[in-house]
């Protein structure tokens, strides 16, 4: 690191001592302000000259920013301008997002980033993270190394092979860790100096990467089977050695693989995936959240749920948990939900059932009576129609799967049906909050994982809540960070559900929506890391003393974009 911050034991106040001087300072991005440096800084700097002579300040740099950003037509545009902002100064950057949150992180993540990702190696610009070969599985230790924080807070790691509903992506995968840790900055003040995105780089076999000349990844198929898993042992291993007390996040590998590596390594060091455990947790705060309105109880739920991905098994086992805790045995918990996959409906009968689809697989005898035109294929929309579930959560990428049948069925049952479109980006999205509401006569309360506008139905403006797992991870993350928490458990993410329900206000409500404004985000991380953190400390896996003045602790840790004073001290 080039820099450190420390505190004048004069005033008390930080600044930012670094043993660099002249240009070096304003090529890194965490140490450049550019004509925010002030007069006396450039003297002792040595940047007198390399600057423009006007003295600026952060507020006029927002401006000219967002002058440029608004410049661009298209979202790839903006993405990449900002993405050229972050690599020139971080604190302007997670400024000026933090100022048009609504607006931007659309741009920085789902549903522009899916775009990003694909478009990595002909937008790529400036590295950022580190990227670990299949051909380098000898010195994965060395790399780690190399990167500039010697105490990483996160690690967000991908292998690219299922990013957002997009598929394989190779190399580009990165993009979805880079855009994962900014939300972690972002969202929970995780300092950017701490975080690392990295992509895990087996291969890929998108043939459209493969034959692109400009694709910047490994150009084979994909090392599966027992080399695949040799070399990500040896990651983990690498890890444990070079960063011992680091979060590991899995970021969008496919199903098979992601269930691997979190049940593989969950008892090894701090880990989780999102995917599974995240999606989970911010679905299930959206189900304790339409309670609110529907004035039923979590055991009076019966949950239907389109697509048996990781996130799909992630939700249903979180929400088997939270219906536990009202009082039901575990089979009974679990015979509150039906799942549907490209198949129909999953029943115990069909040959090769994966574990999770036989936990949630429902007896032939039951549907023995239903009205359907194939027993051994039942629709979704047959399945609505004889279940009549309360809820509806798609995780299937399958875009229209939620059409006016369905949601139809979906409201002849129930006066508020609750219909959650979590497929991202948008172009996945299993139907729009605005069919929904037609076809539910207004009645539906909707969630989606991408954002959407408001939606005016019969004079009415509702806002559409986004299940947007940027309201969990980024506070688990900074509850294992300040807690030091040694393991990261599933009734941290149950919790955390609980924590986000509770900062739901009645004008949430009243707006129609499910989950609160992303301008609040912050104050919402905060309470998910204190909630991590209790949890964390009864089940033994935090020192007991964190809790003292955790709401202080918590709120002190979370770093702020602003410029710091910048100080010259030479190296001892």
């Amino acid at each position: 690191m080039d820099f450190h911050i420390k505190t004048d034991t004069r005033t008390g106040k930080p600044y930012m001592a670094t043993a660099r001087r002249g240009a070096d300072l304003l090529l890194n991005s965490y140490t450049n302000k550019a004509s925010a440096f002030t007069a006396e800084e450039r003297r002792e700097l040595c940047l007198e000259g390399l600057l423009p002579p006007a003295t600026g300040t952060l507020e006029q740099q927002l401006v000219r920013a967002y002058e440029n950003f608004q410049a661009n037509p298209t979202s790839l545009g903006k993405f990449i301008y900002l993405a050229s902002l972050h690599d020139r100064s971080e604190t302007l950057f997670f400024r000026l997002v933090h100022e048009h949150i609504e607006e931007m992180m659309p741009i920085v993540y789902t549903p522009t980033v899916g775009e990003a990702c694909q478009r990595f190696s002909h937008i790529y610009r400036r590295a950022r993270g580190l990227f670990i070969s299949y051909e380098q599985r000898d010195r994965i230790p060395q790399i780690l190394a190399n990167y500039h924080a010697t105490e990483p807070s996160v690690i967000v790691v991908t292998d690219g092979e299922r990013i957002l509903g997009l598929g394989d992506q190779g190399l580009g995968g990165i993009g979805i860790c880079i855009g994962k840790l900014a939300l972690y900055t972002l969202c929970a003040g995780i300092s950017p100096y701490t975080t690392l995105p990295i992509v895990l780089d087996v291969g890929t076999d998108n043939e459209e990467r493969l034959a692109d000349p400009l694709y910047l990844g490994l150009r084979h198929k994909r090392v599966r089977g027992a080399e695949y898993q040799d070399f990500v042992d040896r990651f983990v291993a690498a890890v444990c050695e070079v960063y011992p007390n680091v979060l590991l996040q899995w970021e969008d590998f496919l199903k098979g693989n992601a269930l691997t590596q979190l049940a593989r390594f969950r008892d090894r060091l701090c880990t989780f995936n999102d995917d599974i455990q995240g999606t989970a947790a911010v679905t299930v705060a959206g189900v304790y959240s339409s309670l609110r309105v529907t004035g039923l109880g979590l055991r009076d739920q019966r949950l239907v749920i389109a697509g048996a991905g990781a996130s799909a098994q992630g939700i249903a086992d979180l929400l088997v948990t939270a219906l536990r805790e009202t009082g039901l045995t575990l089979a009974e918990a679990r015979a509150r939900i039906w799942t549907v996959d490209s198949r129909g409906l999953v029943t115990s009968d069909r040959a090769g059932l994966e574990e999770f689809k036989a936990h949630y697989a429902r007896d032939p005898q039951e549907i023995a009576s239903w009205r359907a035109a194939d027993r051994a294929r039942v629709s979704l929309a047959e399945t609505v129609a004889n279940a009549r579930p309360t809820i509806l959560i798609g995780t299937s990428a399958t875009p229209g799967l939620f059409d006016e049948k369905v949601v139809r069925l979906m409201a002849e049952c129930n006066d508020r049906p609750v219909v959650f479109a979590l497929s991202n980006p948008t172009s996945k999205c299993e139907c729009t909050p605005a069919d929904a509401l037609a076809w539910s006569d207004g009645r539906a309360l909707v969630a989606t994982g991408s954002p959407f506008a408001p939606v005016n139905h019969a004079g009415v403006r509702l806002r559409i809540g986004q299940c947007n797992n940027s309201f969990i991870f980024p506070g688990v993350g900074l509850g294992v960070w300040v807690g030091r928490i040694r393991r990261v458990t599933d009734e941290m993410f149950l919790d955390a559900a609980k924590a986000l329900a509770e900062q739901m206000s009645e004008r949430d409500i009243k707006e129609g929506s499910l989950y609160p404004e992303l301008g609040r985000i912050r104050d919402v991380s905060h309470g998910v890391a204190t909630a991590v953190i209790r949890r964390a400390v009864a089940q033994g896996h935090a020192d007991a003393t964190v809790l003292d003045d955790l709401e202080g602790r918590v709120r002190k840790a979370m770093w702020f974009p602003d410029y710091l004073p910048v100080r010259y001290e030479a190296e001892p």
